[in-house]
């Protein structure tokens, strides 16, 4: 057999004398392409927080928070309103298909099939492409769920009751109320209770404590109504009527 012949080369077992220790790769080989973890890329992060943080912490002390009054679970005509990022949802829980006794949809079942979809569309999706019209599945998704909050958002912002919910919040001034007087006792048994609150203090109606308005003005309105307030509310008699309004005018007095 002819040298060569008939022989095939399956392997080297050579071992190199010099070993090289795991030494990184020097980052020069690659500028502007890398950088070291530590501390380069973390130092960039924290800078860029902490602008973040310092213009977050000015605007706090420049914008007073819109604090409203003391919370009173009695308040059955309250209207709540979540936060920005929560209007979405709450706005959601406004339709017919997701209110009332179809509440648990609203509040759970639409929810969970869209952030489950957003959280499955990575693994629906797995192709190596990186440009969004490649990726049709994931990026419907995104556009859906962004597009829906979008909606969602503004539907609730531009339909929702600004100045009653400006009013029912708002701190009023504790004022002193003769809860003895026989105006109130009157201010009782009308009902006016239920809307002003018990110290005068406002709910589903404006608070009445201080309302600069004369013992005749404040006749007139109980009769004839004013604002969301309708007419013939007061079903007293005149000398109630008047009892009434004097009480308003001046709750402190005897």
């Amino acid at each position: 057999m002819h040298r060569g012949k008939g022989m095939k080369f399956v392997g080297d077992s050579r071992v190199p004398a010099n070993r090289k220790p795991n030494i990184p790769k020097d980052y020069s080989e690659f500028p502007g392409k890398t950088e070291a973890f530590w501390p380069n890329f973390l130092l960039k992060e924290w800078l860029v927080g902490s602008v973040f943080l310092i213009g977050f912490l000015s605007l706090c002390v420049a914008h007073e928070p819109p604090l409203e009054r003391v919370a009173d679970p009695t308040d059955a005509g309250y209207i709540p309103l979540p936060d920005w990022y929560f209007l979405f949802l709450y706005q959601l829980l406004k339709y017919d298909f997701a209110s009332g006794p179809y509440n648990v949809i609203g509040a759970f079942v639409i929810p969970g099939i869209a952030f489950g979809a957003l959280l499955l569309a990575p693994f629906l999706d797995r192709g190596p492409a990186r440009r969004p019209g490649k990726r049709p599945l994931a990026t419907g998704f995104m556009l859906l769920g962004v597009a829906a909050t979008i909606f969602l958002t503004w539907e609730s912002v531009a339909y929702h009751d600004w100045e009653t919910q400006r009013s029912q919040g708002e701190i009023v001034a504790e004022v002193e109320v003769n809860t003895e007087a026989a105006g109130y006792a009157i201010y009782e048994e009308q009902g006016c209770i239920n809307c002003h609150g018990a110290n005068l203090e406002g709910g589903a109606g404006p608070a009445l404590g201080e309302t600069g308005l004369s013992p005749e003005e404040i006749a007139e309105i109980a009769v004839n109504g004013q604002g969301s307030m309708p007419a013939g509310l007061f079903q007293g008699t005149d000398e109630e009527l008047q009892e009434l309004a004097n009480f308003l005018s001046d709750p402190a007095a005897e």
